[in-house]
């Protein structure tokens, strides 16, 4: 049976600083390049026919150093905006702690945690799942249907929006969703894309 796997990129040097990144091309700390390498490391059984990532620098050079420690350098990458991280709008590059001193702790948990309401100048998770959603099902999802094994090697609310889809997660169980960096999700997948099992792999 054909498999889906999602990965996060590693830590960023934002994610480090406790920054939003957003749409910034930020690089991967040295933590972040050894949890990608082992990332490809856990997944090193499974053949990857297609693989797929964002235009931000952290998650293709997550998916190039997962794919050399999977031993599949060759593999074919394409790349999409569509799997890029939210937007964060005018928070992007800003520390969350010195952001929620100014706004509030409840005005900053409302942007990052609910579903619809998206920070200034920026995009809520309903957002990013509106322009992530249609690349996965009409792109990413007939390869899984056609019996092929995929990664989409993206980032944590892009993933969060693909989850909800074939979990068939609410949107108040999908605010509760956090993936992890670096951990590769395996999804066993039927013919006609439902999910049969799910394993984090070195989770």
């Amino acid at each position: 049976m054909p498999k889906l796997i999602l990965l996060r990129h590693g830590q960023s040097t934002w994610n480090l600083e406790n920054r939003f990144t957003g749409w910034i091309d930020v690089p991967l700390t040295p933590l972040g390049e050894r949890e990608a390498t082992r990332a490809g490391e856990h997944i090193r059984d499974i053949h990857l026919d297609e693989v797929f990532t964002s235009v931000l620098k952290r998650a293709i050079d997550t998916t190039t150093l997962a794919l050399k420690g999977a031993g599949q350098e060759g593999a074919l990458v394409r790349q999409d905006a569509a799997l890029n991280e939210r937007m964060y709008g005018d928070l992007q590059g800003l520390n969350k702690a010195d952001v929620a001193k100014r706004f509030g702790d409840e005005q900053v948990k409302i942007w990052r945690r609910s579903y619809d309401v998206a920070p200034p100048n920026g995009e809520s998770l309903k957002d990013t799942a509106s322009r992530t959603l249609p690349y996965f099902i009409d792109v990413i999802l007939p390869e899984v249907r056609a019996g092929k094994n995929v990664l989409v090697s993206a980032h944590g609310n892009s993933l969060r929006a693909i989850v909800m889809h074939i979990e068939n997660l609410s949107q108040a169980q999908v605010l509760e969703l956090n993936i992890p960096n670096g951990v590769p999700i395996v999804y066993d997948m039927a013919a006609d894309g439902t999910v049969l099992g799910k394993v984090e792999m070195g989770g």
